[in-house]
């Protein structure tokens, strides 16, 4: 009862809201729609096509490679995808590397910034977050540049890269190290997502609960896909799930 005394009935309310106390999120696809930006990426992707294939080629791999031996900590992932793509085109991996970083992790910034985030989807971070919920964000790509153009830096209690844990989702690392950095277990958080065999399957495993946002474009209703807990296309929906 302590709890209640010092926050509102609203927010108690909240807080317990099926024994959630952190909502975390994926960011490609789920925060904002990422038809846009693949349409304004198509000359670059086109002009690099070679590279852009190979890299697709390897990250379908990474997301579905065996996983490693907890007790040992995965191998450099940029690495180890350098490698992966410079044995498809035939240069060295070093090559490799910098034209990843110069034709695919940068090329995106000039489009990005005319995407906007979903509908209502900043306000729903802004109610969950006064409502006393941790707030997480865990994306497959690194996320720090492309939240300050949307307008949703600095709101999160942990933002994380798979790539840097080491594993691609759906694996359970860096599900694991999204549960440690918001000191919170497993069972306690929400994580939201656009892909079922990514996101629904990875935060599945880990033990979290899960949302997934529905795409019309996409309806992802493979039988062999796991059933999120809560599924929504709109996050006014999930604001009211979680907060009325």
């Amino acid at each position: 009862m302590l709890l209640i005394a010092h926050c509102s009935q609203s927010r108690y309310t909240a807080l317990m809201r099926n024994g959630i106390e952190g909502v975390a999120f994926d960011l490609d696809g789920t925060l904002y729609p990422t038809y846009r930006l693949n349409y304004k990426l198509l000359p670059i992707i086109l002009k690099e096509f070679r590279l852009s294939a190979a890299f697709g080629r390897a990250r379908n791999f990474f997301h579905h490679e065996p996983e490693n031996d907890p007790a040992c900590p995965p191998p450099d992932f940029y690495q180890r995808q350098a490698v992966f793509v410079a044995k498809i085109i035939g240069l060295q991996p070093e090559v490799i590397k910098e034209k990843i970083e110069r034709s695919i992790y940068r090329a995106w910034e000039p489009p990005f910034k005319t995407v906007k985030p979903f509908p209502h989807a900043a306000e729903t971070l802004a109610a969950l977050r006064a409502a006393g919920f941790k707030l997480g964000l865990m994306s497959d790509f690194p996320p720090e540049t492309k939240l300050e153009y949307l307008g949703l830096s600095g709101i999160w209690d942990a933002e994380l890269c798979s790539e840097r844990c080491g594993m691609l989702k759906p694996h359970l690392l860096p599900f694991k190290e999204l549960a440690a950095a918001l000191a919170l277990p497993p069972e306690k958080i929400l994580y939201v997502g656009n892909s079922r065999s990514f996101d629904v399957a990875g935060a599945h495993r880990a033990g979290m609960k899960t949302a997934w946002i529905k795409s019309p474009l996409f309806p992802g209703k493979g039988r062999k896909k796991p059933l999120p807990d809560f599924a929504f296309s709109d996050y006014r929906q999930l604001q009211n799930f979680m907060l009325n």
